[in-house]
């Protein structure tokens, strides 16, 4: 009889989690690059929340508008939404560098895009500064700000892509904050909001059914799962997260499709090799369980996880009589014939 041993699961991209001594705590598509109590995010993580090429972020980085780096935190995520936004109006690198240099110059701010609101004026950026609109180039005050909203508070008809876009953005932004301060119930009115929005969210969609799928009602789950691979179908934690529901269903051959696609999908996606290869085992098919055990050790050598695909793979060699041709360290590198 196979072990009864828990699926491997992701924790939402974007919720900060502490890193638990058995180590389940973990971000499974491998994205979110710290477990620590302070949020971090790859910059994969920024590309995908923020629907931006990899191309602009290194524009932006060229231009000295943000500093280069591997990891980001929630403030350098809202620094880097307010550039999208600004770059949306068709303003420059160059003039929006320019305004905030000027900004800085005129109010002492370190960071005018963190600490003020931005907007374009004509070919720059103006900020709201003391309750009014400044242009820091001019060093004018504009108009009276109060009365202007961010575009997050604008009627949901008529909007623009851009202003759908930026909405749809800030509102992700107050969801995550949500559930870092694990309000729930709240996250889960704005990830649906967004995604009347905007159907083809996938982010929103994730987010919203993996709340769900820890409350166990899979059904919603699924649902919510589904729709994030409609939308995007290279999104290999989507398609990873519904293996999951598949499973937690006892759907074991829609599960084992949709592993096989996050891994079609990612190669190197550790934790869709394990789930994988639990499934496989529940259905006796161990050599190709296997296959993924020895994938999964050669990704993740250590850890209870590691052990446990470690003791299967021994168990699966001897009930088989596997032979082994070769053997990395740990047994990561076993190869069967």
């Amino acid at each position: 009889m196979i072990p009864v041993y828990p699926l491997k699961f992701h924790i939402p991209p974007l919720v900060p989690v502490a890193e638990a001594p058995d180590n389940r705590l973990k971000v499974s598509d491998g994205t979110l690059t710290s477990t620590s109590t302070v949020t971090r995010y790859s910059r994969q993580d920024v590309l995908r929340i923020l629907h931006i090429r990899a191309k602009q972020l290194r524009a932006w980085e060229r231009a000295s508008l943000v500093s280069f780096s591997d990891t980001y935190s929630f403030q350098d995520l809202v620094q880097l939404r307010k550039l999208r936004d600004l770059r949306a109006t068709r303003l420059s690198a160059a003039s929006i560098r320019a305004s905030v240099h000027a900004m800085q110059a005129v109010s002492g701010m370190a960071n005018p895009l963190l600490e003020a609101g931005a907007a374009r004026d004509g070919s720059r950026v103006v900020f709201r500064h003391s309750g009014a609109i400044m242009d820091p180039i001019a060093r004018q005050f504009v108009f009276d700000f109060e009365g202007h909203r961010d575009l997050v508070k604008a009627e949901n008809h008529g909007l623009c892509s851009a202003q759908v876009a930026s909405r749809t953005g800030a509102l992700f932004l107050e969801a995550v904050r949500c559930e870092e301060s694990s309000k729930k119930a709240e996250a889960v009115e704005l990830y649906q909001t967004i995604l009347k929005l905007d159907p083809e969210h996938a982010p929103a969609a994730i987010n919203l059914g993996t709340i769900f799928y820890n409350q166990k009602q899979f059904a919603c789950s699924e649902r919510l799962y589904r729709q994030a691979v409609e939308s995007d179908p290279n999104y290999a934690l989507a398609f990873f997260d519904l293996g999951n529901v598949l499973d937690e269903l006892q759907r074991l051959p829609e599960a084992i499709e949709a592993y096989r696609t996050a891994i079609g999908l990612a190669p190197t996606y550790a934790d869709a090799h394990y789930n994988l290869a639990l499934a496989y085992e529940r259905q006796n098919e161990r050599r190709k369980a296997l296959k993924h055990w020895l994938a999964y050790l050669k990704l993740d050598p250590i850890g209870p996880w590691a052990n446990h695909a470690r003791g299967q793979t021994r168990k699966i060699l001897d009930r088989e009589k596997l032979t082994i041709v070769s053997r990395g360290p740990r047994l990561g590198g076993l190869k069967a014939c």
